[in-house]
């Protein structure tokens, strides 16, 4: 399909990208018009030098550092310097016919007219996006008119923030296109609305469109006055975006005392204290379209709020703002300054971006428009996208790559392209843009949104594993019994079942499965073995890890996806084992109080493991600490030596005499695994890590997860 693109930091491109694949709780729709919210998007856009854009955020610098600290100089420059090729999504609001409805989705049909929202659909010839994102339109509503509907919503919660009531002098600050529908909708719930912006013509517009005084920025406050015999407003709405603190400071001097000030645009958020505190002025940010904004569980998972509980969602706010487009007592016709074809979405942009321009909202038309009276076609979606065009070199392994994360571009993929024995064939990733990013950036012939689109490329005998945790069992078995040998990023698996059915069809197979244990080959963490193998008995091992940013809303966290220990920990049970050569046979453990939403008790553990050789070994994992602490510290004891290793980057061996070795930047061991396997398939011998080493972590984990709920010591076993 054909997607507009932000390319690195300035540049807009309409790019075919693979048609997105359908996925629980969502439908597929097939757009007629979509609204460009020149606001927002504009925001993301930097036509300004590079110098320019970090003076003003200098947050920018502080991300760079951190980076550099995880991941050295070399790698860090390779990330900064693709950020000016890289494909970003555009756009969120727009409407067009559902083409495809996932059976999860039970009150919506192929063919029905509907309007969409939500961050990342973007312009683009087929979206995807949640059920309580979307909304029926009415008969008598048109599709270009309900393209508003997310930019109507966000204004509309503005109002239900601000606590509107009749004859409320309410004051719109910025009569952009947000603007422009906070006064119509304000003056729909019985305020006197004062319009006021710093462009005539938006002036003009606002006064035509019912606002009771429309004025420039520089008559307000008389205005204001003038209207409510000196009192001021009661509440004034900031739907204006700007740099400065000029636009709260002019809110505060409209307000009344006890007034209102409800904050919608992007602005400067600093107020004079005094005069804050003299007037007692209460202060709202309007959130996106309302409540369920920003929640997973919402918006992704279709978990809607009881309307006895939260009567006004994102979704009732959609369904009401068609419902008043469908009543006539809200007009965007008149908001319409310009309109493109899907095919001139660079030159809608260059518009906006143009200030003589004088554009407001800007509507880009669709083919599928033609068409809206017919139900929408059954065409099988374009899954797989070409990219570079080059013949697998036949003594190479093809590899494809499912997922396309954070660790696929700072580990796997860099690591893959360096290797000569290797020809990197497709990258699958459910977002479009950034398949066909990593896919131009690591020498991919194609990129696709379907998995399936590997495992059929008869090119690819090896599938790397990317993807969030839960999936990883369940794509590793697909790809062996497609005749794939698997490269799979920790866990392994996340239940008993799923490791015993990858171990049993490796077996049947004769294929290759390893898993990303990437600390067996990390430079200290192999000293530390080495000097642990000299032991004459059994020996302790202390592994503390702090992991603060395993919290929140982050999904690493949500135990119901394997949680900090299964995804984590899963790590510290295979180094226990693979630096005693010994395996575990039980394991004790408490957690904190679980049942909280932060923090996860069961993400914060502490866990005793007896081994066969009658070494022990203490595993404590956290998220609730400090974010300035370190990392990982991992300490083994024997008779006759001692070794410490933290973050990758220390290593203390104490034996007779103590010796320190330390590196600014630490080894991960990442490509040394992926080389070691690689070598592996090539001779034909077993991976060192097994699929016995990835059952071993699951399990080992699985059975500390027990001991923490039962309070009881729990065996591990492995037929």
């Amino acid at each position: 399909m054909k997607q507009v693109l932000r390319k690195g930091l300035k540049n807009i491109v309409l790019e075919e990208v693979p048609d997105p694949m359908l996925v629980p709780n969502h439908v597929i729709i097939r757009p007629s018009y979509s609204l460009i919210s020149s606001g927002t998007e504009t925001a993301s856009i930097h036509s300004d030098s590079l110098l320019k854009e970090v003076s003003e955020n200098p947050s920018h610098l502080s991300k760079i550092w951190n980076a550099m600290r995880a991941n050295g100089p070399v790698r860090t420059l390779a990330e900064v310097r693709a950020k000016f090729e890289e494909y970003a999504v555009l756009g969120y609001s727009g409407a067009g016919v559902v083409a495809a409805v996932h059976p999860t989705v039970t009150d919506l049909e192929v063919g029905q007219r509907v309007s969409y929202g939500g961050e990342g659909t973007g312009h683009g010839e087929a979206i995807l996006t949640g059920r309580n994102l979307i909304a029926r339109v009415p008969a008598n509503v048109s599709s270009e008119a309900a393209s508003f509907t997310t930019l109507g919503s966000i204004a509309l919660n503005s109002i239900r923030t601000a606590g509107v009531g009749l004859g409320d002098v309410v004051v719109v600050l910025g009569l952009g296109l947000v603007g422009q529908l906070v006064a119509q909708l304000a003056k729909a719930q019985g305020a006197v609305v004062v319009a006021v912006d710093l462009k005539t013509e938006r002036i003009e517009l606002a006064e035509k469109l019912g606002a009771d005084l429309a004025v420039h920025g520089d008559g307000a406050q008389s205005a204001v006055a003038s209207l409510t015999n000196g009192n001021g407003a009661d509440c004034v709405i900031i739907a204006a975006a700007a740099k400065s603190a000029a636009p709260c400071e002019q809110a505060l001097n409209l307000c009344r005392d006890r007034g209102r000030i409800v904050v919608v645009g992007a602005v400067d958020l600093h107020f004079p204290w005094h005069e804050m505190y003299l007037k007692e002025i209460r202060l709202f940010m309007s959130r996106a379209y309302g409540p369920g904004s920003y929640d997973p569980g919402y918006e992704k998972h279709g978990h809607d709020y009881p309307i006895s509980y939260v009567r006004w969602t994102e979704n009732r706010n959609m369904e009401e703002f068609l419902r008043l487009l469908s009543d006539g007592r809200v007009q965007v016709e008149p908001l319409i300054t310009h309109r493109f074809a899907l095919e001139d979405a660079v030159q809608a942009y260059q518009t906006i971006l143009d200030p003589a321009s004088n554009s407001l909202a800007v509507v880009l038309k669709y083919p599928a428009s033609e068409h809206e009276a017919s139900p929408a076609d059954s065409t099988a979606p374009r899954t797989k996208v070409s990219v570079v065009s080059a013949a697998p070199a036949k003594k190479k392994i093809g590899v494809g790559v499912i997922g396309a994360g954070n660790l696929a571009r700072w580990a796997h993929l860099p690591n893959l392209k360096r290797l000569s024995d290797v020809q990197l064939l497709g990258i699958c990733s459910a977002n479009g843009a950034r398949g066909k990013t990593y896919a131009q950036r690591f020498g991919a012939s194609y990129c696709c949104s379907s998995y399936e689109d590997l495992l059929q490329d008869n090119e690819i005998n090896l599938v790397v594993i990317l993807t969030r945790n839960q999936y990883h069992a369940s794509q590793a078995l697909a790809a062996l019994k497609a005749g794939k040998n698997v490269f799979v990023e920790k866990p392994m698996a996340l239940t008993d079942e799923e490791c015993v059915e990858l171990e049993r069809t490796v077996a049947e197979t004769g294929l290759q499965l390893t898993v990303g244990f990437n600390r067996r080959y990390a430079p200290f963490y192999q000293q530390q073995k080495k000097h642990l193998m000299r032991r004459t008995g059994p020996a302790v091992v202390n592994c503390r890890i702090n992991s603060p940013g395993i919290s929140g809303s982050y999904w690493m966290a949500n135990p119901a996806e394997g949680g900090a220990i299964l995804g984590e920990a899963c790590h510290f049970v295979d180094l226990m084992y693979w630096l005693l050569e010994s395996e575990p046979i039980s394991v004790s453990a408490y957690s904190l109080p679980t049942g909280s939403t932060e923090p996860v008790g069961e993400n914060n553990m502490v866990a005793s493991y007896l081994f066969a050789d009658g070494s022990i070994g203490s595993l404590t994992y956290c998220t609730v600490g400090s974010k300035t602490s370190g990392g990982e510290r991992v300490e083994v004891f024997a008779p006759g030596t001692a070794a410490m290793n933290e973050d990758f980057k220390e290593l203390v061996i104490k034996e007779r005499s103590l010796r320190k070795r330390s590196q600014f930047w630490g080894e991960k061991g990442y490509k040394a695994q992926m080389e070691n396997f690689i070598n592996s398939l090539k001779s034909g011998q077993p991976p060192e890590v097994s699929v016995r080493d990835g059952r071993r972590a699951t399990v080992g984990c699985l059975r500390m997860l027990d001991s923490a709920r039962m309070r009881t010591s729990c065996e591990i076993f492995l037929e």
